[in-house]
């Protein structure tokens, strides 16, 4: 009786094609909103159950917000484009190392000319989203090959792009400014001026690029944009025919796909991780992604927030409830667990509802609009 639209006259074509159209949509999001930006920073300023210890912010907030939006950025490629992509986890470090080296200041030697390129250390911020760019010029790049293959052999030429890029960060020791070790360490955060060091400030961080670009992709999607990534996913062919750039709308899908997910590479290098080496961003980062996306929800932005939280919710919950129960699992069993309950998802999901656990929620919602009428 709750979720209904009676009295709720849309009188202008803006109320009509609304984002949230339904006023209880509206107020659920704005008292999310209003949870994430103003409770959760009181409640763990206060150290107020369950935020007595920083636990809860660092081992699932703060990476729940920047994989979501990584998963975000796949979802773009993947579900809306239709584009089969091995290679999120390579572009993730190329977020993060451009960051790094647009932090720490840029030397490029040119012996065999006489003289050198050098740029001094940017602000963290232009650092981020100039990574973003720098990641967004190689999806450009990997794109290409969209324009003659697809499928499976799409999914291959992104995953040379991974192992790469994996070869390159870890083999070339330009990228880590020469650190013996090659593990690199992120510079201070500081924003306009602010440093940001508590736990609870790097959660806010996150939050504001997640809301930013998360409402960035949903007005891209349900755009002119969006809807030639769709016409491209559905059939490319029937949408060349009705005048879609194929050129266009691809590597469109490429480089903002790939500047989210840098974006996101370089949060997860500078404010969770801290220190990092490219073991952080290997293949299984680029499966993980793949793995959000499928069971979240193929095109759909609340999608990567759902397969999101249940790749990091799931893996504790394994840890924790057998515990709990008196059923205490090795932890060589949890991790076969994990293994066989995401495939068994997977799989189910692709074969039962492809839209995934996003397409589950619309359909319940759709039910409680006309409940108790069946039609």
């Amino acid at each position: 009786m709750l979720y209904r639209e009676t009295g709720q006259f849309k009188t202008t074509y803006a109320e009509d094609i609304a984002i949230f159209p339904i006023r209880q949509d509206r107020i659920a999001l704005a008292v999310l909103l209003g949870i994430a930006f103003i409770g959760v920073p009181l409640l763990a300023t206060f150290r107020i159950w369950p935020f007595g210890s920083d636990y809860l912010l660092w081992a699932i907030l703060l990476p729940f917000l920047i994989l979501a939006l990584a998963a975000i950025g796949t979802n773009i490629l993947v579900g809306y484009c239709g584009q089969i992509s091995l290679g999120s986890g390579a572009f993730m470090a190329i977020g993060a190392y451009s960051a790094y080296k647009l932090a720490t200041g840029v030397h490029i030697p040119f012996a065999a000319l006489g003289f050198a390129i050098s740029i001094p250390p940017l602000p963290v911020l232009a650092s981020i989203l100039l990574g973003g760019l720098m990641s967004a010029a190689a999806g450009i790049l990997f794109g290409i090959p969209s324009l003659r293959i697809k499928g499976l052999y799409l999914a291959v030429a992104t995953l040379a792009a991974q192992f790469f890029f994996d070869w390159a960060f870890l083999r070339l020791p330009w990228f880590t400014n020469y650190a013996p070790s090659g593990s690199v360490n992120a510079p201070e955060l500081v924003f306009f001026g602010l440093v940001v060091r508590t736990p609870v400030e790097r959660y806010l961080l996150c939050l504001v690029f997640v809301t930013l670009l998360a409402m960035l992709a949903k007005n891209l999607v349900r755009g002119n944009l969006g809807r030639q990534w769709m016409a491209i996913r559905d059939m490319d062919i029937a949408a060349e025919l009705i005048g879609i750039r194929p050129l266009y709308a691809k590597l469109t899908a490429f480089a903002v796909s790939s500047f989210i997910i840098g974006v996101a590479g370089a949060l997860w290098a500078f404010v969770y991780l801290g220190s990092w080496e490219p073991l952080a961003f290997s293949i299984d980062r680029s499966l993980e992604l793949l793995f959000m996306v499928i069971i979240g929800g193929l095109g759909s932005i609340m999608g990567s927030f759902i397969g999101a939280a249940f790749i990091l919710i799931a893996p504790i919950m394994l840890n924790v409830l057998p515990t709990e129960l008196g059923l205490p699992l090795s932890t060589q069993t949890i991790t076969h667990l994990q293994f066989i309950i995401f495939g068994s998802l997977i799989c189910y999901l692709l074969i039962k509802e492809p839209h995934g656990f996003a397409r589950l929620i619309s359909i319940g919602k759709e039910k409680l609009r006309l409940w108790p009428f069946p039609y």
